[in-house]
């Protein structure tokens, strides 16, 4: 189609590619060519039962322990919020390990120098906080700081009730956040430490919330803002580019439900991008950027008729999958919602590519479905389609295939064939037993018909492989795995006889719970000398309080080991039954309805929606 017939024929169109700041004009066409170019709380007799059998990592040069003292005030606010997670906060943005000794009123920091220093830094903040504003002199300049002014009548709208909005910023984008003035009457000083990114990506979500309750006021910082952090990155092509949408429409549909399509720009790019008022503020690297231009015009052009990207085939960012046309309304569901879903899983942007317009012109009958985003991402949207179509096309992907297992050290795909008691085996439930494989793993595991698709590093791919071994060896007996000591992915917790059968539940009840909960996999294994353990996998280690991971699954194994201990002592006291031994406490039962653990924390699919597991 006439570029220039298009522009001529759609007004919204022409703003999306016109409007864009100078700066982003001046490097776009450096940016394509460089786009093409580029490719355990636990109590400590128990803990004395438990072996996490990861290796130490391999560490830095300056890599070292320090101490601080503090006082028990200083404790109860590191302590501050659910299950400490303020430490958390603290050992997430400085990239140290942070360790709150409360009874020794110690705080440990490991990790190299800078780590360390920012660590104790902001301990030093979240400390002095209870006290009234943080002072910011210079020493406190680390290369981690941001400073944003925020008017005063709207200071209470951004920081939100108890400072739950600040709080959810800084959880997102990893950073810490704190207001530094004293004077309340005037404008007040937000302080944001953390990476470039995260900085930029929590003043951006400032920013947009000031705009709601003071239109205009970007306009006044928009100059500070586009220079901040310029060429600072690794890369030394960290920028912002700027874009006005003309009016409500154009800007609703690039925000989506509930930010949607934004949000998809943003993961599927790798750029920050959000909307203040009425200007999309991208922020990233030249490539980064130059992807979200193209993104969103691609968006646009959607609204006019089907999109054909030229070149597709050179892009390292597409991959394109052919679609049955008689599959092509199930792979998008109604009004684009199973599509939409996929993209929100994935952080990928998708669309049907036609190149003259015309649906099923293709032989054989089939349509191009475009994926856009980062390599890993694509591949788990392609296989989750692959995955829906072999649903409603049996052997469309499958027919004659055969097992895979690559021995290329980078991301690959391998394939195992199953039977078909074996493939509903590896199910579950919903498919939460291939759910918590692939989480545990660290690969992408989907299955295609009887085909499972194992995507990821040969690291990632061979755990993977083992897990589903290890699970499909659980129908026929026990498991005996004898050698741990080279895996850096398991803990090992031993269980008392007495005990065993209450942490495994009622078919193995309780574990499948504390594996959702925690993400998690799990399973009583026999060692070398035939003796009867419990393992627990993820490549997630998981933190001393925080949830998720194996440190959080061997503290649920630990809690529930006490509290039979605990029924069993009141049985031989007071002459309990055995029934009453086995009534869940409150807590359990809290905790049986919480939802399952995910990196992303992934929302649920809304009801009625196809999942195809």
């Amino acid at each position: 189609m006439d570029v220039g017939a298009q522009e001529e024929r759609s007004p919204s169109q022409a703003s999306i590619r016109s409007d864009w700041s100078e700066a982003a004009k001046a490097s776009a066409k450096a940016a394509k060519q460089d786009n093409v170019r580029s490719r355990s709380g636990s109590r400590r007799r128990r803990r004395d039962n438990s072996r996490d059998c990861s290796p130490g990592q391999r560490k830095p040069n300056d890599w070292n322990v320090e101490s601080m003292r503090i006082t028990a005030d200083d404790a109860a606010a590191l302590t501050f919020g659910a299950g400490g997670r303020t430490v958390e906060r603290i050992a997430r943005v400085s990239e140290a390990e942070v360790e709150l000794l409360d009874k020794d009123l110690v705080l440990e920091m490991r990790g190299s120098d800078l780590q360390r220093r920012r660590a104790k830094k902001y301990a030093n903040i979240i400390m002095k906080q209870r006290m009234g504003p943080n002072v910011i002199t210079d020493d406190f300049e680390d290369g981690d700081l941001t400073v944003l002014s925020v008017p005063p009548d709207v200071v209470g709208y951004v920081q939100g009730q108890g400072g739950s909005v600040l709080r959810s910023i800084e959880e997102e984008w990893g950073t810490l956040m704190v207001f530094i003035d004293t004077d309340l009457s005037k404008a007040q000083r937000l302080a944001i430490f953390g990476s470039i990114r995260g900085r930029r990506g929590s003043e951006l979500k400032v920013l947009s919330a000031v705009e709601t309750k003071m239109s205009g006021y970007f306009a006044s910082v928009r100059e500070m803002i586009i220079s901040r952090d310029k060429y600072k990155d690794p890369t030394s092509t960290w920028g912002t580019d700027t874009m006005t949408f003309r009016d409500e429409g154009e800007i609703s549909y690039a925000l989506g439900k509930q930010g949607g399509t934004r949000k998809k720009l943003e993961r599927s790019s790798g750029a920050i991008v959000q909307y203040v008022g009425m200007v999309a503020v991208v922020s990233g690297t030249k490539s980064e950027r130059c992807r979200v231009r193209e993104y969103m015009k691609w968006l646009f052009q959607q609204l006019e008729g089907p999109v054909y990207v030229a070149g597709w085939e050179d892009r390292e960012d597409c991959t394109v999958v052919d679609i049955p046309s008689d599959c092509i309304g199930y792979i998008t569901g109604n009004r684009r919602a199973t599509l939409g879903l996929m993209e929100e899983e994935w952080g990928t942007l998708m669309f049907f590519m036609s190149e003259d317009g015309a649906r099923g012109s293709r032989g054989g009958g089939t349509e191009r479905l475009a994926i856009f985003g980062p390599q890993r991402p694509r591949r788990g949207s392609e296989l989750k389609v692959m995955s829906g179509i072999e649903t409603k096309s049996p052997g469309f992907f499958t027919r004659g295939i055969r097992e895979k297992m690559s021995e290329r050290r980078g991301f690959d795909t391998d394939r195992m064939l199953f039977r078909d008691d074996e493939l509903s085996y590896a199910l579950g439930k919903d498919g939460a037993t291939r759910k918590k494989l692939e989480l545990a793993s660290g690969a992408i595991l989907q299955y295609v018909g009887h085909v499972a698709f194992i995507a990821g590093t040969l690291k990632e791919r061979r755990r993977c492989r083992e897990f589903v071994n290890w699970l499909l060896q659980q129908r026929r007996g026990s498991v005996t795995i004898t050698d741990l000591t080279r895996r850096d992915d398991v803990t090992e917790v031993k269980i008392p006889d007495s005990c065993k059968g209450w942490v495994t539940g009622n078919r193995g009840s309780e574990l499948r719970r504390m594996e959702q909960e925690t993400g998690t996999f799990m399973f009583m294994a026999l060692d070398s000398r035939g003796d009867e353990r419990l393992l627990i996998f993820s490549t997630y280690a998981g933190t001393k309080t925080g949830i998720g991971g194996r440190r959080h699954a061997e503290r649920l194994v630990n809690e529930m080991i006490d509290e039979k201990l605990r029924n069993d002592m009141d049985r031989r006291g007071r002459g309990r039954s055995r029934s009453d031994s086995r009534r869940p406490s409150p807590r359990r039962r809290r905790s049986s309805r919480s939802r399952s653990w995910s990196p992303a924390q992934r929302p649920r699919s809304p009801r009625g929606m196809r999942s195809w597991d």
